[in-house]
């Protein structure tokens, strides 16, 4: 009879030694019936593994055999008797597996059939020597500085019956090895472990795993060291004297393998931030077109890899050019149906000033005009009507044409007495929405009860 492959022994025996009902065992004082048969093995009726043995023996067809017994030792010097170990419940099975052994050890087996009342001789007692364990793969190396990632690489293991490999890892900091997962098929010569950290060690190890359940020894161990994030970037600066933008520079990276810049930017120094520019360039200017806008700014270099630098905790404040500062009423006079508007220079930046003339009859006709490119600190308005209602306020204008907020407004109302060329008791005073303004001790403004 032709012995059976261990996967094959190994299902039968599970089908049949599962079979019902409760498993006969010997007698402590058993009855010898030298005339039932005894178990004989068949020519190659052995076969071992590290981590199984399977037996074949010669059908039985004494019709008074209910089975077998099965006799085990451990020859480990001390033991050398078979002792009674386990049952097969039917004459007709001609095979027995043992998965419960140990690698590289020896044992000894004999079988006995037995019938309701007695047992057979023993058999010829069998002594084998489990197979060491399997030797995983022969080679294996590791890809080193890869982004967030490791590759290691083995030679096929020549067993023909490997069906997979194992992958084992572990940090230097962890004392216990972790299967990380299982690469099928026996050729397989590559595995790529990724979401790691960056710049940080990991150890691996292979075992390989055969049809039949054998798991070998582990490989050689091989160390990855995964890839460094870039070096932050330096010295960040921020414009905060430019009208309508604000220009952000930085030193230049050293990294090898440099891809890009993220610029981020937020209103706010602590969150809120987001990419606006992606840069090869050292520099850029970010154009605001708003006065006194502030943001905040951060850099990171971005590798080949795409893999970041840090930018956290290098922040850098930008601000455009603030408004120059609005210039200050002083005087109001009227001379002559004219009216002559003075007021003094407060910003140092201010190079023209503008004003503005709103002009309001009745209750819903109104009408505004601005006088621009002023370069003198007054201005004789000349189109002075009667019965309308006049609203002064000046603009600083600085070199880069930023206007300032609006100074305090003036309100003129002149008044007819005697005829329409003269006009007395006329009030000016400012206007209950004027701006409000700081004024110095050495600013008048003087709203004029009786020019007579």
């Amino acid at each position: 009879m032709k012995l059976w492959t261990l996967t094959t022994f190994y299902a039968v025996s599970i089908l049949i030694l599962s079979g019902c009902g409760a498993t006969p065992k010997p007698n402590k004082e058993p009855v010898v019936d030298s005339t039932l048969p005894i178990v004989t093995l068949t020519d190659h009726g052995v076969v071992t593994e590290s981590n199984a043995v399977a037996f074949e023996w010669k059908s039985i067809s004494d019709q008074r055999v209910k089975g077998i017994f099965v006799y085990k030792v451990l020859l480990d010097g001390n033991k050398t008797d078979s002792q009674y170990y386990d049952t097969v419940k039917n004459r007709f099975v001609t095979h027995y597996v043992d998965t419960d052994i140990q690698a590289d050890t020896k044992y000894a087996y004999a079988f006995k059939t037995f019938s309701e009342k007695a047992e057979s001789l023993k058999s010829k007692t069998t002594v084998l020597n489990t197979l060491p364990i399997l030797d995983s793969v022969s080679w294996i190396h590791s890809v080193q500085n890869m982004p967030r990632s490791a590759k290691i690489i083995w030679r096929p293991h020549t067993n023909q019956k490997v069906k997979a490999y194992i992958i084992e890892r572990r940090t230097i900091q962890e004392k216990e090895w972790q299967v990380i997962a299982t690469v099928d098929k026996r050729l397989s010569a590559e595995y790529i472990d990724d979401d790691l950290k960056d710049k940080f060690v990991y150890k691996y190890r292979v075992r390989v795993l055969t049809y039949d359940g054998i798991t070998s020894s582990p490989s050689q161990i091989v160390k990855v060291v995964t890839k460094a994030l870039p070096k932050e970037v330096d010295n960040i600066t921020a414009t905060r004297d430019l009208p309508k933008k604000i220009v952000i520079k930085w030193d230049k990276t050293k990294t090898k393998d440099f891809s890009h810049y993220n610029l981020y930017r937020s209103e706010s120094v602590d969150s809120g931030y987001e990419v606006i520019a992606k840069l090869k360039n050292n520099y850029f200017t970010d154009k605001c077109n708003e006065d006194a806008k502030q943001y905040f700014y951060r850099v990171s270099v971005v590798d080949k890899d795409e893999l970041e630098s840090e930018h956290s905790k290098k922040s850098i404040q930008g601000l455009t050019l603030v408004k120059p500062t609005a210039p200050s009423m002083v005087e109001v006079k009227f001379t002559n149906g004219k009216v002559k508007i003075i007021w003094d220079k407060v910003d140092p930046r201010t190079k023209t000033y503008t004003l503005s003339k709103r002009t309001k009859d009745g209750w819903f006709d109104e009408k505004i005009e601005e006088i621009e490119s002023i370069t003198q600190r007054s201005y004789l308005d000349k189109a002075i009507e009667a019965n309308k209602v006049y609203y002064y306020k000046v603009y600083a204008v600085d070199k880069n044409d930023i206007k300032s907020e609006a100074s305090i407004e003036v309100e003129f109302k002149p008044e007819i007495k005697a005829s329409a060329n003269e006009l007395p008791n006329t009030n000016v005073k400012p206007t209950k929405k004027s701006t409000t303004t700081v004024v110095k001790e050495s600013d008048t403004i003087i709203p004029i009860q009786d020019f007579n």
